[in-house]
């Protein structure tokens, strides 16, 4: 089957269309998986960087991300039948097999019935982003209705659609957006302020916007000098989550605030064999196919692109200003 290889840590280079041999049924709970779409994560570009996350574990083909539909099916499979359309976040890490290939086997369990109605590029876009924003605002945020929250990078892939699930739960949104594009999709997610952070002081403009308390609940999906902000920008005895790590020069004030501090990795559960978290993550899954389904959640992909083109897709997300997602289509 074709597939792109991560040969060796380094840059996009590093990423060839090879033909390798098709995965096959070895285990009566698994699924056989037609791939028609694989999402390209910011992951895919530090794993390709830095390294996967087990040794030995080169050649490798990553991406997280799949959409497709349901070939054939083990034994004991009871989920699914051939012909279903499926979407899943699985492999891609190192050990695993990824999705930026034609097919793929996984477990029955990690995987959900694609949301009705929606085409295999959009679906393949969501797994990773909608299980992260979901566990970092409602998981380790505890947003509740009425709250006010500030989603860092609006126009981006988590950003996008945490706007949009900050909404639904009934919370004031602000984010923060540069260009022209990242603002226009973060005002179209429904976003009730958008604050431009290359020409505005962030701190300032959350303090005008809260009457000088701070939000709820920061969610960081930067990182560096945006967790220190998100700090300054959270209200005292709030909450502050972010998907990379903590600056510690910030934890001081974060301190003195009595702030609630998470971190989101929604890969924990993949890397750590924790079965009981992927559990919850299918049911993540599920419950935004619903919201997707009843028009109350869309995703936005950006940009689509042949297989063949997956190292133009890691440089186009190394640049920082693509919007939503990227797909490569199979």
């Amino acid at each position: 089957m074709k597939a792109i290889v991560m040969t060796a840590p380094g840059g996009p280079e590093t990423l060839e269309l090879r033909e390798i041999a098709e995965p096959g049924i070895q285990l009566p709970s698994q699924i056989k998986v037609r791939v028609r779409a694989a999402g390209v994560n910011p992951i895919d570009t530090k794993l390709r960087t830095r390294g996967v996350f087990y040794p030995d574990a080169l050649p490798a083909v990553l991406g997280c991300d799949a959409a497709g539909e349901v070939v054939a099916v083990g034994r004991d499979v009871t989920r699914f039948v051939p012909g279903d359309h499926v979407w899943f976040c699985h492999g891609g890490l190192g050990a695993d097999q990824g999705n930026y290939a034609e097919w793929n086997v996984l477990d029955e369990r990690w995987a959900a019935k694609m949301p009705s109605g929606l085409d295999f590029t959009t679906a393949a876009a969501g797994p990773l982003v909608l299980i992260t924003a979901w566990g970092a605002l409602f998981d380790r945020g505890r947003l509740l209705a009425g709250q006010q929250a500030l989603i860092h990078a609006g126009g981006g892939g988590v950003g996008h659609v945490a706007i949009q699930l900050a909404k639904w739960r009934g919370a004031t949104v602000h984010t923060t957006a540069s260009s022209a594009q990242s603002q226009a999709l973060a005002a179209s997610c429904g976003a009730d302020s958008i604050i431009n952070h290359a020409s505005s002081d962030v701190v300032s403009e959350i303090q005008k916007l809260t009457a000088g308390h701070g939000v709820d609940l920061s969610l960081d999906t930067v990182g560096g000098d945006v967790f220190a902000e998100s700090v300054r920008c959270t209200r005292h005895f709030g909450d502050l989550v972010t998907l990379l790590d903590a600056e510690p020069a910030a934890l001081q004030e974060a301190r003195m605030r009595n702030l609630r501090i998470g971190f989101e990795l929604m890969l924990t559960p993949m890397l750590r064999a924790l079965d009981s978290a992927r559990d919850h993550h299918i049911h993540i899954l599920d419950q935004c196919a619903s919201l997707i389904h009843a028009g109350q959640l869309r995703l936005h992909v950006s940009h689509v692109l042949p297989l063949e083109a997956a190292a133009e897709a890691h440089r186009m997300i190394e640049t920082q200003r693509t919007t939503g997602k990227l797909v490569l289509s199979l």
